[in-house]
C-alpha cells in the first residue's frame, strides 16, 4: 500500500487537483498513464462522460472516437463487469482487433489494468492505468498491484462524484440509524458480522442487514467503500 495516496485523492478541492492526485498515484505505482471516467446514464442509451486523464496529445482523437470503444475490449469488459482485466496485446489479438493495439503502442499503450464500479441509480466509475513495459511476472507482485488500485478507485469515484457532478446530480447527505451507524464503526474496527453481532447483542444476520442498508443509503456497493464515504461525510469518526 502506498501511504497517503488515498487519503490523499478525497483531500481533493476541485477538479485540478483531483487529477493531479490521480495522476501522481499512477505514476508512483509505475504506470505512465491513467483515466478515470464517470459516466452518468440518462436512458434511452444515452449517457454523460466526464473524463479525467493525461492522454498524450497525439492519442486523444483515436482514445476518443466512440467507434473504436465499441471496438475495443477493455472498454466492454469495463462497460459490462466489475471484475479487473488485466490487458495486452493478447487481449486484443483474441478479441480480433489486433489492428488497434498495434496503433494505440506506439503511445505507449502497451499493457494495463483496467476496472469499473458500477453504482446505484446509473453511476459508473471507469479506472485505467497504461504503460509501456510489461506487468510483472511474479503473480503476488502483480496481485497486490491490482489490490492497491482496486483500493484508490474506490476512493476516486468518491471524489470525482463529489467534484465533478453538478450540484443538482449530487446526492443528498443520507440519514443512517443509530444501528446501521453502530454497524459501519464496528466494520471500521475491522469486526467480522459475527463479532458485531457479539457486541451489539444482536444476530449477525441482523448485522449484515444493518449494513446492506448502510451500503444503500450512502450509494456504496460493498461495506469497506460504505465506511469511507460515512468517515468523510462525517457520519462517523
Amino acid at each position: 500500500m502506498l501511504p497517503g495516496g488515498y487519503s490523499s485523492v478525497l483531500k481533493a478541492r476541485n477538479r485540478d487537483e483531483f487529477r493531479e492526485e490521480v495522476v501522481r498515484f499512477t505514476q508512483r505505482l509505475g504506470f505512465e498513464t491513467v483515466s478515470a471516467i464517470t459516466v452518468i446514464d440518462r436512458g434511452l442509451g444515452k449517457s454523460d462522460f466526464i473524463n479525467i486523464d493525461n492522454t498524450p496529445v497525439e492519442f486523444t482523437q483515436t482514445y476518443c472516437d466512440p467507434m473504436l470503444q465499441r471496438r475495443d475490449p477493455v472498454m466492454q469488459h469495463c462497460k459490462r463487469q466489475s471484475v479487473p482485466i488485466i490487458w495486452d496485446q493478447g487481449t486484443y489479438v483474441e478479441s480480433g482487433v489486433g489492428e488497434l493495439w498495434e496503433h494505440q503502442a506506439m503511445f505507449g499503450y502497451r499493457t494495463g489494468i483496467a476496472m469499473a464500479l458500477h453504482l446505484p441509480d446509473g453511476k459508473h466509475f471507469q479506472f485505467g492505468v497504461d504503460r509501456d513495459q510489461p506487468l510483472p511476472d511474479d503473480v503476488e507482485e502483480l496481485q497486490r498491484l491490482v489490490a492497491d488500485l482496486q483500493l484508490f478507485a474506490v476512493h476516486a469515484q468518491d471524489s470525482a462524484m463529489r467534484l465533478l457532478l453538478p450540484l443538482a446530480q449530487q446526492p443528498e447527505r443520507p440519514s443512517l440509524t443509530p444501528r446501521e451507524l453502530e454497524a459501519l464503526r464496528w466494520t471500521m474496527e475491522g469486526k467480522t458480522a459475527w463479532e458485531v453481532g457479539a457486541l451489539l447483542g444482536i444476530s449477525e444476520r441482523t448485522v449484515v442487514f444493518h449494513v446492506n442498508n448502510a451500503m444503500h443509503k450512502l450509494g456504496c456497493i460493498n461495506k469497506q467503500q460504505a465506511v469511507l464515504k460515512a468517515l468523510r461525510l462525517g457520519l462517523i469518526d
